[in-house]
């Protein structure tokens, strides 16, 4: 049974005021908290297990190398991979995605090649694209969402040409929480041949993820998204396109031989992996994987289409509030405007009830031009939030709506 007063009580920032009042932390999407199990295993591996991994023949480095070459494991559980070693350790989303357009979208686009994506992605999914586009001369292809958020996964299909090299496609925004239908997306781009890059940024926050029966080629995810540290990630990679793909980085650990006139690399997944990594952060990163899936991904999704409900509900009674995207199925993110008030005046109201919420174009302003909006406040709920903290912030929000008339 899902315990959100067990949960919380992991989470030792939960227990502190802001301004004399409560923290109510909906500032999710930008980054979660972290659990005291985490914590324990950062504080650690820096009191009395620290040692760079890979290289040394000593007990601290066989150690942390065993930690932190497990971790590979437990991402690869955590999305089921086929196998570990399609795990590439990143510092978040933003390498990943990075590392495909260098690493395989540089090697293998050529001028007039396509790139299908949706209003609905986070700039990380979009300014690498940009990169191809002003060096290479790659045609960006823009879909759109519908006026509620959602996004057809037909017009993505159709979108796709005989020149679409590659589809990169968010599995939930991070504006509007719509829920994008990927697997339906991946598996009409495979058939013709067009890889498929899914932003788990968000997606793999709120439920149970299979990169195999999704059908994606790329997948990566955020360490300090995931209830783990900052300058944590990973990316699946499938082995196929691995072999595709030259090094992002070059440097130490990610070779084989290197002479006066060649190098040659190391195999997968370390040919993608140059210099000293973020051992602590990564060690981290999986424990908060461990925790997420003691307390099960499933679970996690149906607490939280609970909140989702709640919200909504709460929202909708503000007739006022101006929510954007409304979704069929969104996830528990809810960005809005009030008439009269700047977002960051909004924020900054809330704030002072210890309400944490975001404000400004959320590293999507493609899709804030479609809305038509500058800026948004956006609340995004998590597993450890609650019925009372919604209550809390639509409290602030009546607030807000008297103090600015």
């Amino acid at each position: 049974m899902f315990d959100v007063a067990k949960i919380r009580a992991d989470f030792p920032i939960l227990a502190r005021e802001v301004n004399g009042q409560p923290l109510t932390y909906l500032d999710n999407g930008a980054s979660a908290q972290k659990p005291q199990v985490v914590i324990d295993a950062i504080t650690q591996a820096y009191t009395s297990e620290y040692a760079n991994v890979h290289r040394g023949l000593h007990f601290l480095s066989n150690l942390a190398t065993d930690k932190y070459e497990n971790v590979r494991q437990v991402v690869a559980k955590f999305l089921n991979a086929g196998h570990e070693d399609e795990i590439i350790f990143t510092s978040g989303t933003t390498e990943g995605i990075n590392l495909v357009s260098y690493g395989w979208g540089a090697e293998h686009l050529c001028p007039g090649d396509e790139i299908v994506l949706s209003v609905l992605e986070h700039h990380a999914n979009i300014v690498p694209w940009h990169f191809l586009r002003d060096r290479q001369g790659v045609v960006l292809k823009w879909v759109d969402c519908a006026p509620d958020g959602s996004l057809d996964p037909q017009a993505v299909i159709d979108a796709i040409g005989p020149k679409t090299k590659l589809v990169a496609i968010t599995q939930m925004s991070n504006v509007t929480g719509t829920r994008v239908d990927v697997k339906t997306i991946c598996h009409a781009a495979r058939a013709r041949g067009v890889a498929t890059l899914v932003d788990g940024s968000q997606g793999a926050v709120h439920g149970p993820v299979d990169v195999q029966d999704m059908g994606c080629d790329f997948y990566p995810i955020t360490g300090h998204k995931l209830y783990g540290p900052s300058g944590s990630g990973a990316i699946y990679i499938r082995a196929e396109r691995q072999a595709e793909m030259r090094p992002f980085l070059g440097g130490g650990d990610m070779i084989d031989t290197v002479t006066r006139d060649s190098v040659s690399y190391a195999k997968p997944p370390l040919k993608f992996e140059a210099g000293t990594p973020g051992i602590v952060q990564t060690i981290g990163m999986g424990v908060a994987l461990d925790y997420l899936m003691q307390i099960g991904m499933e679970n996690i999704a149906a607490y939280e289409a609970e909140l989702a409900a709640y919200a909504t509900a709460k929202l909708q009674n503000l007739n006022w509030l101006n929510v954007q995207g409304t979704a069929p199925g969104k996830g528990a993110i809810f960005s809005f405007t009030m008439e009269g008030a700047h977002p960051h005046d909004i924020s900054t109201v809330l704030d002072k009830k210890g309400v944490a919420v975001r404000a400004g174009s959320h590293c999507a302003m493609p899709l804030m031009q479609h809305l038509g909006v500058t800026a948004t406040c956006r609340a995004s709920l998590a597993m450890y939030n609650t019925t009372d903290e919604i209550d809390r912030l639509v409290d602030a929000l009546e607030l807000c709506r008297e103090f600015f008339g």
